[in-house]
């Protein structure tokens, strides 16, 4: 059964009338939940969006009176619905938290399954949503088309469709629409494709689709309307006194009306000169309403570019609010008229929604900033999937003080912003520019899986880099052996020819004895006639040793060791184990039981 809406609801028509039905459509990335709008209200919103898969709830009305034309019932049936309200929730995995908002705001629901591809993670992350919010939905198998050999017959519906196919793709259909009916009994959904449907308060429908050919389309906008005669107008009865409540869906700047909220108005009505309260990244905002823009009918809010004036907005809408004081709104925050007495209730609620954010928070981690609340708790969760720890996030711009905040972080790993869809600020490409900013990683994108793409494989080359860098600034452990008749020179310095026995000998590295006795310093690393940096196991090379005179402090036959300073044996033993040859750390092994016969080390 569907939520019950709050009391106080508003209409144009008055007392009694019903309110229109929001719909959420939700699904797998590139199942094709934009395509199938695009299909019914004629428009191109998925060319526009970014990586083609919508990154913001839209909305889009459809009038009773296109759902009949497309579908043949015009004059035929009668309906008390005026149209219905179609959300387009984001497709991709990451905004698990939008469409949770999404099928919590919807009075029904249509959860679109590619027919070919059947089930995918967020199909079940879908249903589980729906289940959650006890939202009514239909199942809109898409893509039918795509069945080899299937005969097109362009918006027509769905038996027409079915009666110009051959057995064969009778067949594959057949089979394919069972396979999703086993699917939604295993989660516990009992299904029908929906002209085989008895009660469809009992079983939910099944309808085959095409976003491309508009085949289905009319038997599914027939369902869906059917459903919300039938069993939904009992909560969408309205009265015209109650305050409108609503959600932020985008923040913009509109020429010649400065700031504007694309909101959708789900509850009650909105006015010219109503009082409102809505959240912002500094507190409640209370302002006035100074204008109501509405999107053409079939139009989708978050791209129409014209909008007709009015003087009032019922639920259930899309509406662009123009008012003072906007700019700091945070898109995803509540929208809610002030009437008599209940201004403190209304601005708790705002302040209680605006600070249940769902971001955990580290004390050392990265910044991330994005453009919605919705969008900033997908980011979040992404991050976490990946262990990857969050110090800052926030709603809103890149700005000076962000930058100034990032450079001061010592861990080069954590030095990183990541901005989804959100602007810098001129500030902050100014402060950017000064050389003390050298470490601060901004990365911006406005597809969030291309964003954690992007800073993963930066972070990945990053680590390599520093640990690269670190490896060669440690001391390594070596054991070598003095040659016979091979020695140069005696001291001043010491020059003799020496085998690697393992390890990895560096020049500037002290030597002692295995009793712990100190030898000298290696000048210089010689193989043949030129000079090397290092030498590794089973190589013989001359080497310059200051301090010792051969003979004395060190004869020919003499094993040595490297004597690595402390904390780089710690190093090498806790960070570097791993990037260790054998060779390095057997004689790792032989020199720290050496030091710590008279020591802990």
């Amino acid at each position: 059964m569907a939520k019950k809406k709050g009391k106080g609801n508003g209409a144009d028509s008055g007392a009694g009338s019903i309110r229109t039905p929001i719909v959420c459509v939700l699904g797998h990335v590139d199942h094709g939940k934009t395509s199938l709008l695009d299909k019914i209200r004629g428009s191109s919103v998925v060319k526009s969006e970014a990586g083609a898969i919508t990154q913001h709830i839209g909305a889009t009305i459809v009038p009773l009176e296109a759902i009949q034309e497309m579908s043949g019932t015009k004059g035929v049936v009668n309906f008390d619905v005026p149209g219905l309200l179609f959300i387009d929730t984001p497709g991709h995995h990451a905004f698990t938290t939008l469409r949770t908002r999404g099928g919590a705001l919807a009075d029904m629901a249509i959860l679109v399954v590619d027919l070919n591809e059947g089930f995918q993670p967020q199909t079940i992350e879908a249903l589980h949503i729906l289940r959650n919010c006890r939202t009514p939905f239909v199942v809109a198998a898409t893509k039918m088309d795509r069945i080899s050999g299937w005969r097109t017959t362009p918006n027509a519906p769905f038996k027409k469709c079915y009666a110009a196919q051959n057995e064969r793709v009778i067949s594959t259909l057949e089979t394919r629409v069972y396979e999703l009916v086993g699917r939604l009994s295993e989660e516990g959904f009992n299904c029908e494709r929906y002209d085989r449907v008895t009660d469809f308060s009992k079983t939910i429908a099944i309808v085959p689709v095409s976003g491309i050919t508009g085949e289905g389309i009319p038997d599914l906008l027939m369902v869906m309307v059917g459903l919300a005669q039938r069993y939904m107008t009992g909560n969408l009865k309205l009265t015209v006194d109650g305050p409108g409540v609503g959600t932020v869906l985008e923040v913009k700047e509109e020429r010649g009306l400065g700031t504007t909220l694309d909101v959708i108005l789900y509850d009650g009505t909105l006015n010219v000169g109503d009082e409102i309260m809505v959240g912002s990244n500094q507190g409640v905002v209370c302002t006035k309403v100074r204008s109501l823009l509405k999107p053409r009918p079939m139009q989708e809010i978050l791209t129409e570019d014209r909008f007709e004036r009015v003087k009032s907005a019922s639920a259930a809408c899309g509406i662009k609010v123009a008012a003072p004081n906007l700019d700091r709104v945070v898109a995803g925050s509540p929208i809610m008229v002030v009437s008599g007495g209940n201004r403190d209730e209304i601005e708790e609620n705002i302040q209680k929604e605006m600070q249940t954010v769902a971001v955990k928070l580290s004390e050392e981690g990265i910044f991330i900033k994005a453009d919605t609340i919705g969008a900033l708790e997908a980011l979040s969760k992404e991050l976490e999937q990946h262990e990857i720890p969050i110090m800052r996030a926030e709603v809103g711009p890149i700005t000076r003080h962000d930058i100034v905040e990032i450079a001061t972080l010592k861990n080069p790993l954590m030095s990183v912003l990541l901005a989804f869809n959100t602007t810098r600020l001129p500030d902050a490409n100014d402060v950017l520019m000064e050389k003390n900013m050298d470490n601060v990683m901004i990365f911006e994108s406005d597809v969030i899986y291309h964003l954690i793409d992007d800073y993963l494989e930066w972070e990945e080359k990053t680590r390599r880099e520093i640990e690269k860098e670190s490896f060669e600034k440690l001391i390594m452990p070596a054991k070598i052996t003095l040659l016979p008749d091979c020695v140069f020179h005696q001291s001043n310095p010491a020059v003799v020819g020496v085998r690697i026995l393992g390890g990895k000998l560096q020049t500037g590295t002290n030597l002692i004895h295995p009793d712990g006795r100190k030898v000298g310093r290696v000048k210089q690393i010689k193989k043949g006639p030129d000079s090397v940096a290092e030498a590794t196991e089973g190589l013989e090379v001359s080497i310059s040793i200051e301090g010792p005179t051969v003979g004395r402090q060190v004869d020919v036959g003499d094993t040595l060791f490297v004597d690595v300073p402390e904390h780089h044996v710690k190093v090498l033993e806790t960070e570097m184990f791993s990037h260790l040859g054998d060779s390095i750390k057997f004689v790792l092994d032989e020199f720290t039981q050496i030091e710590r016969k008279d020591s802990p080390f």
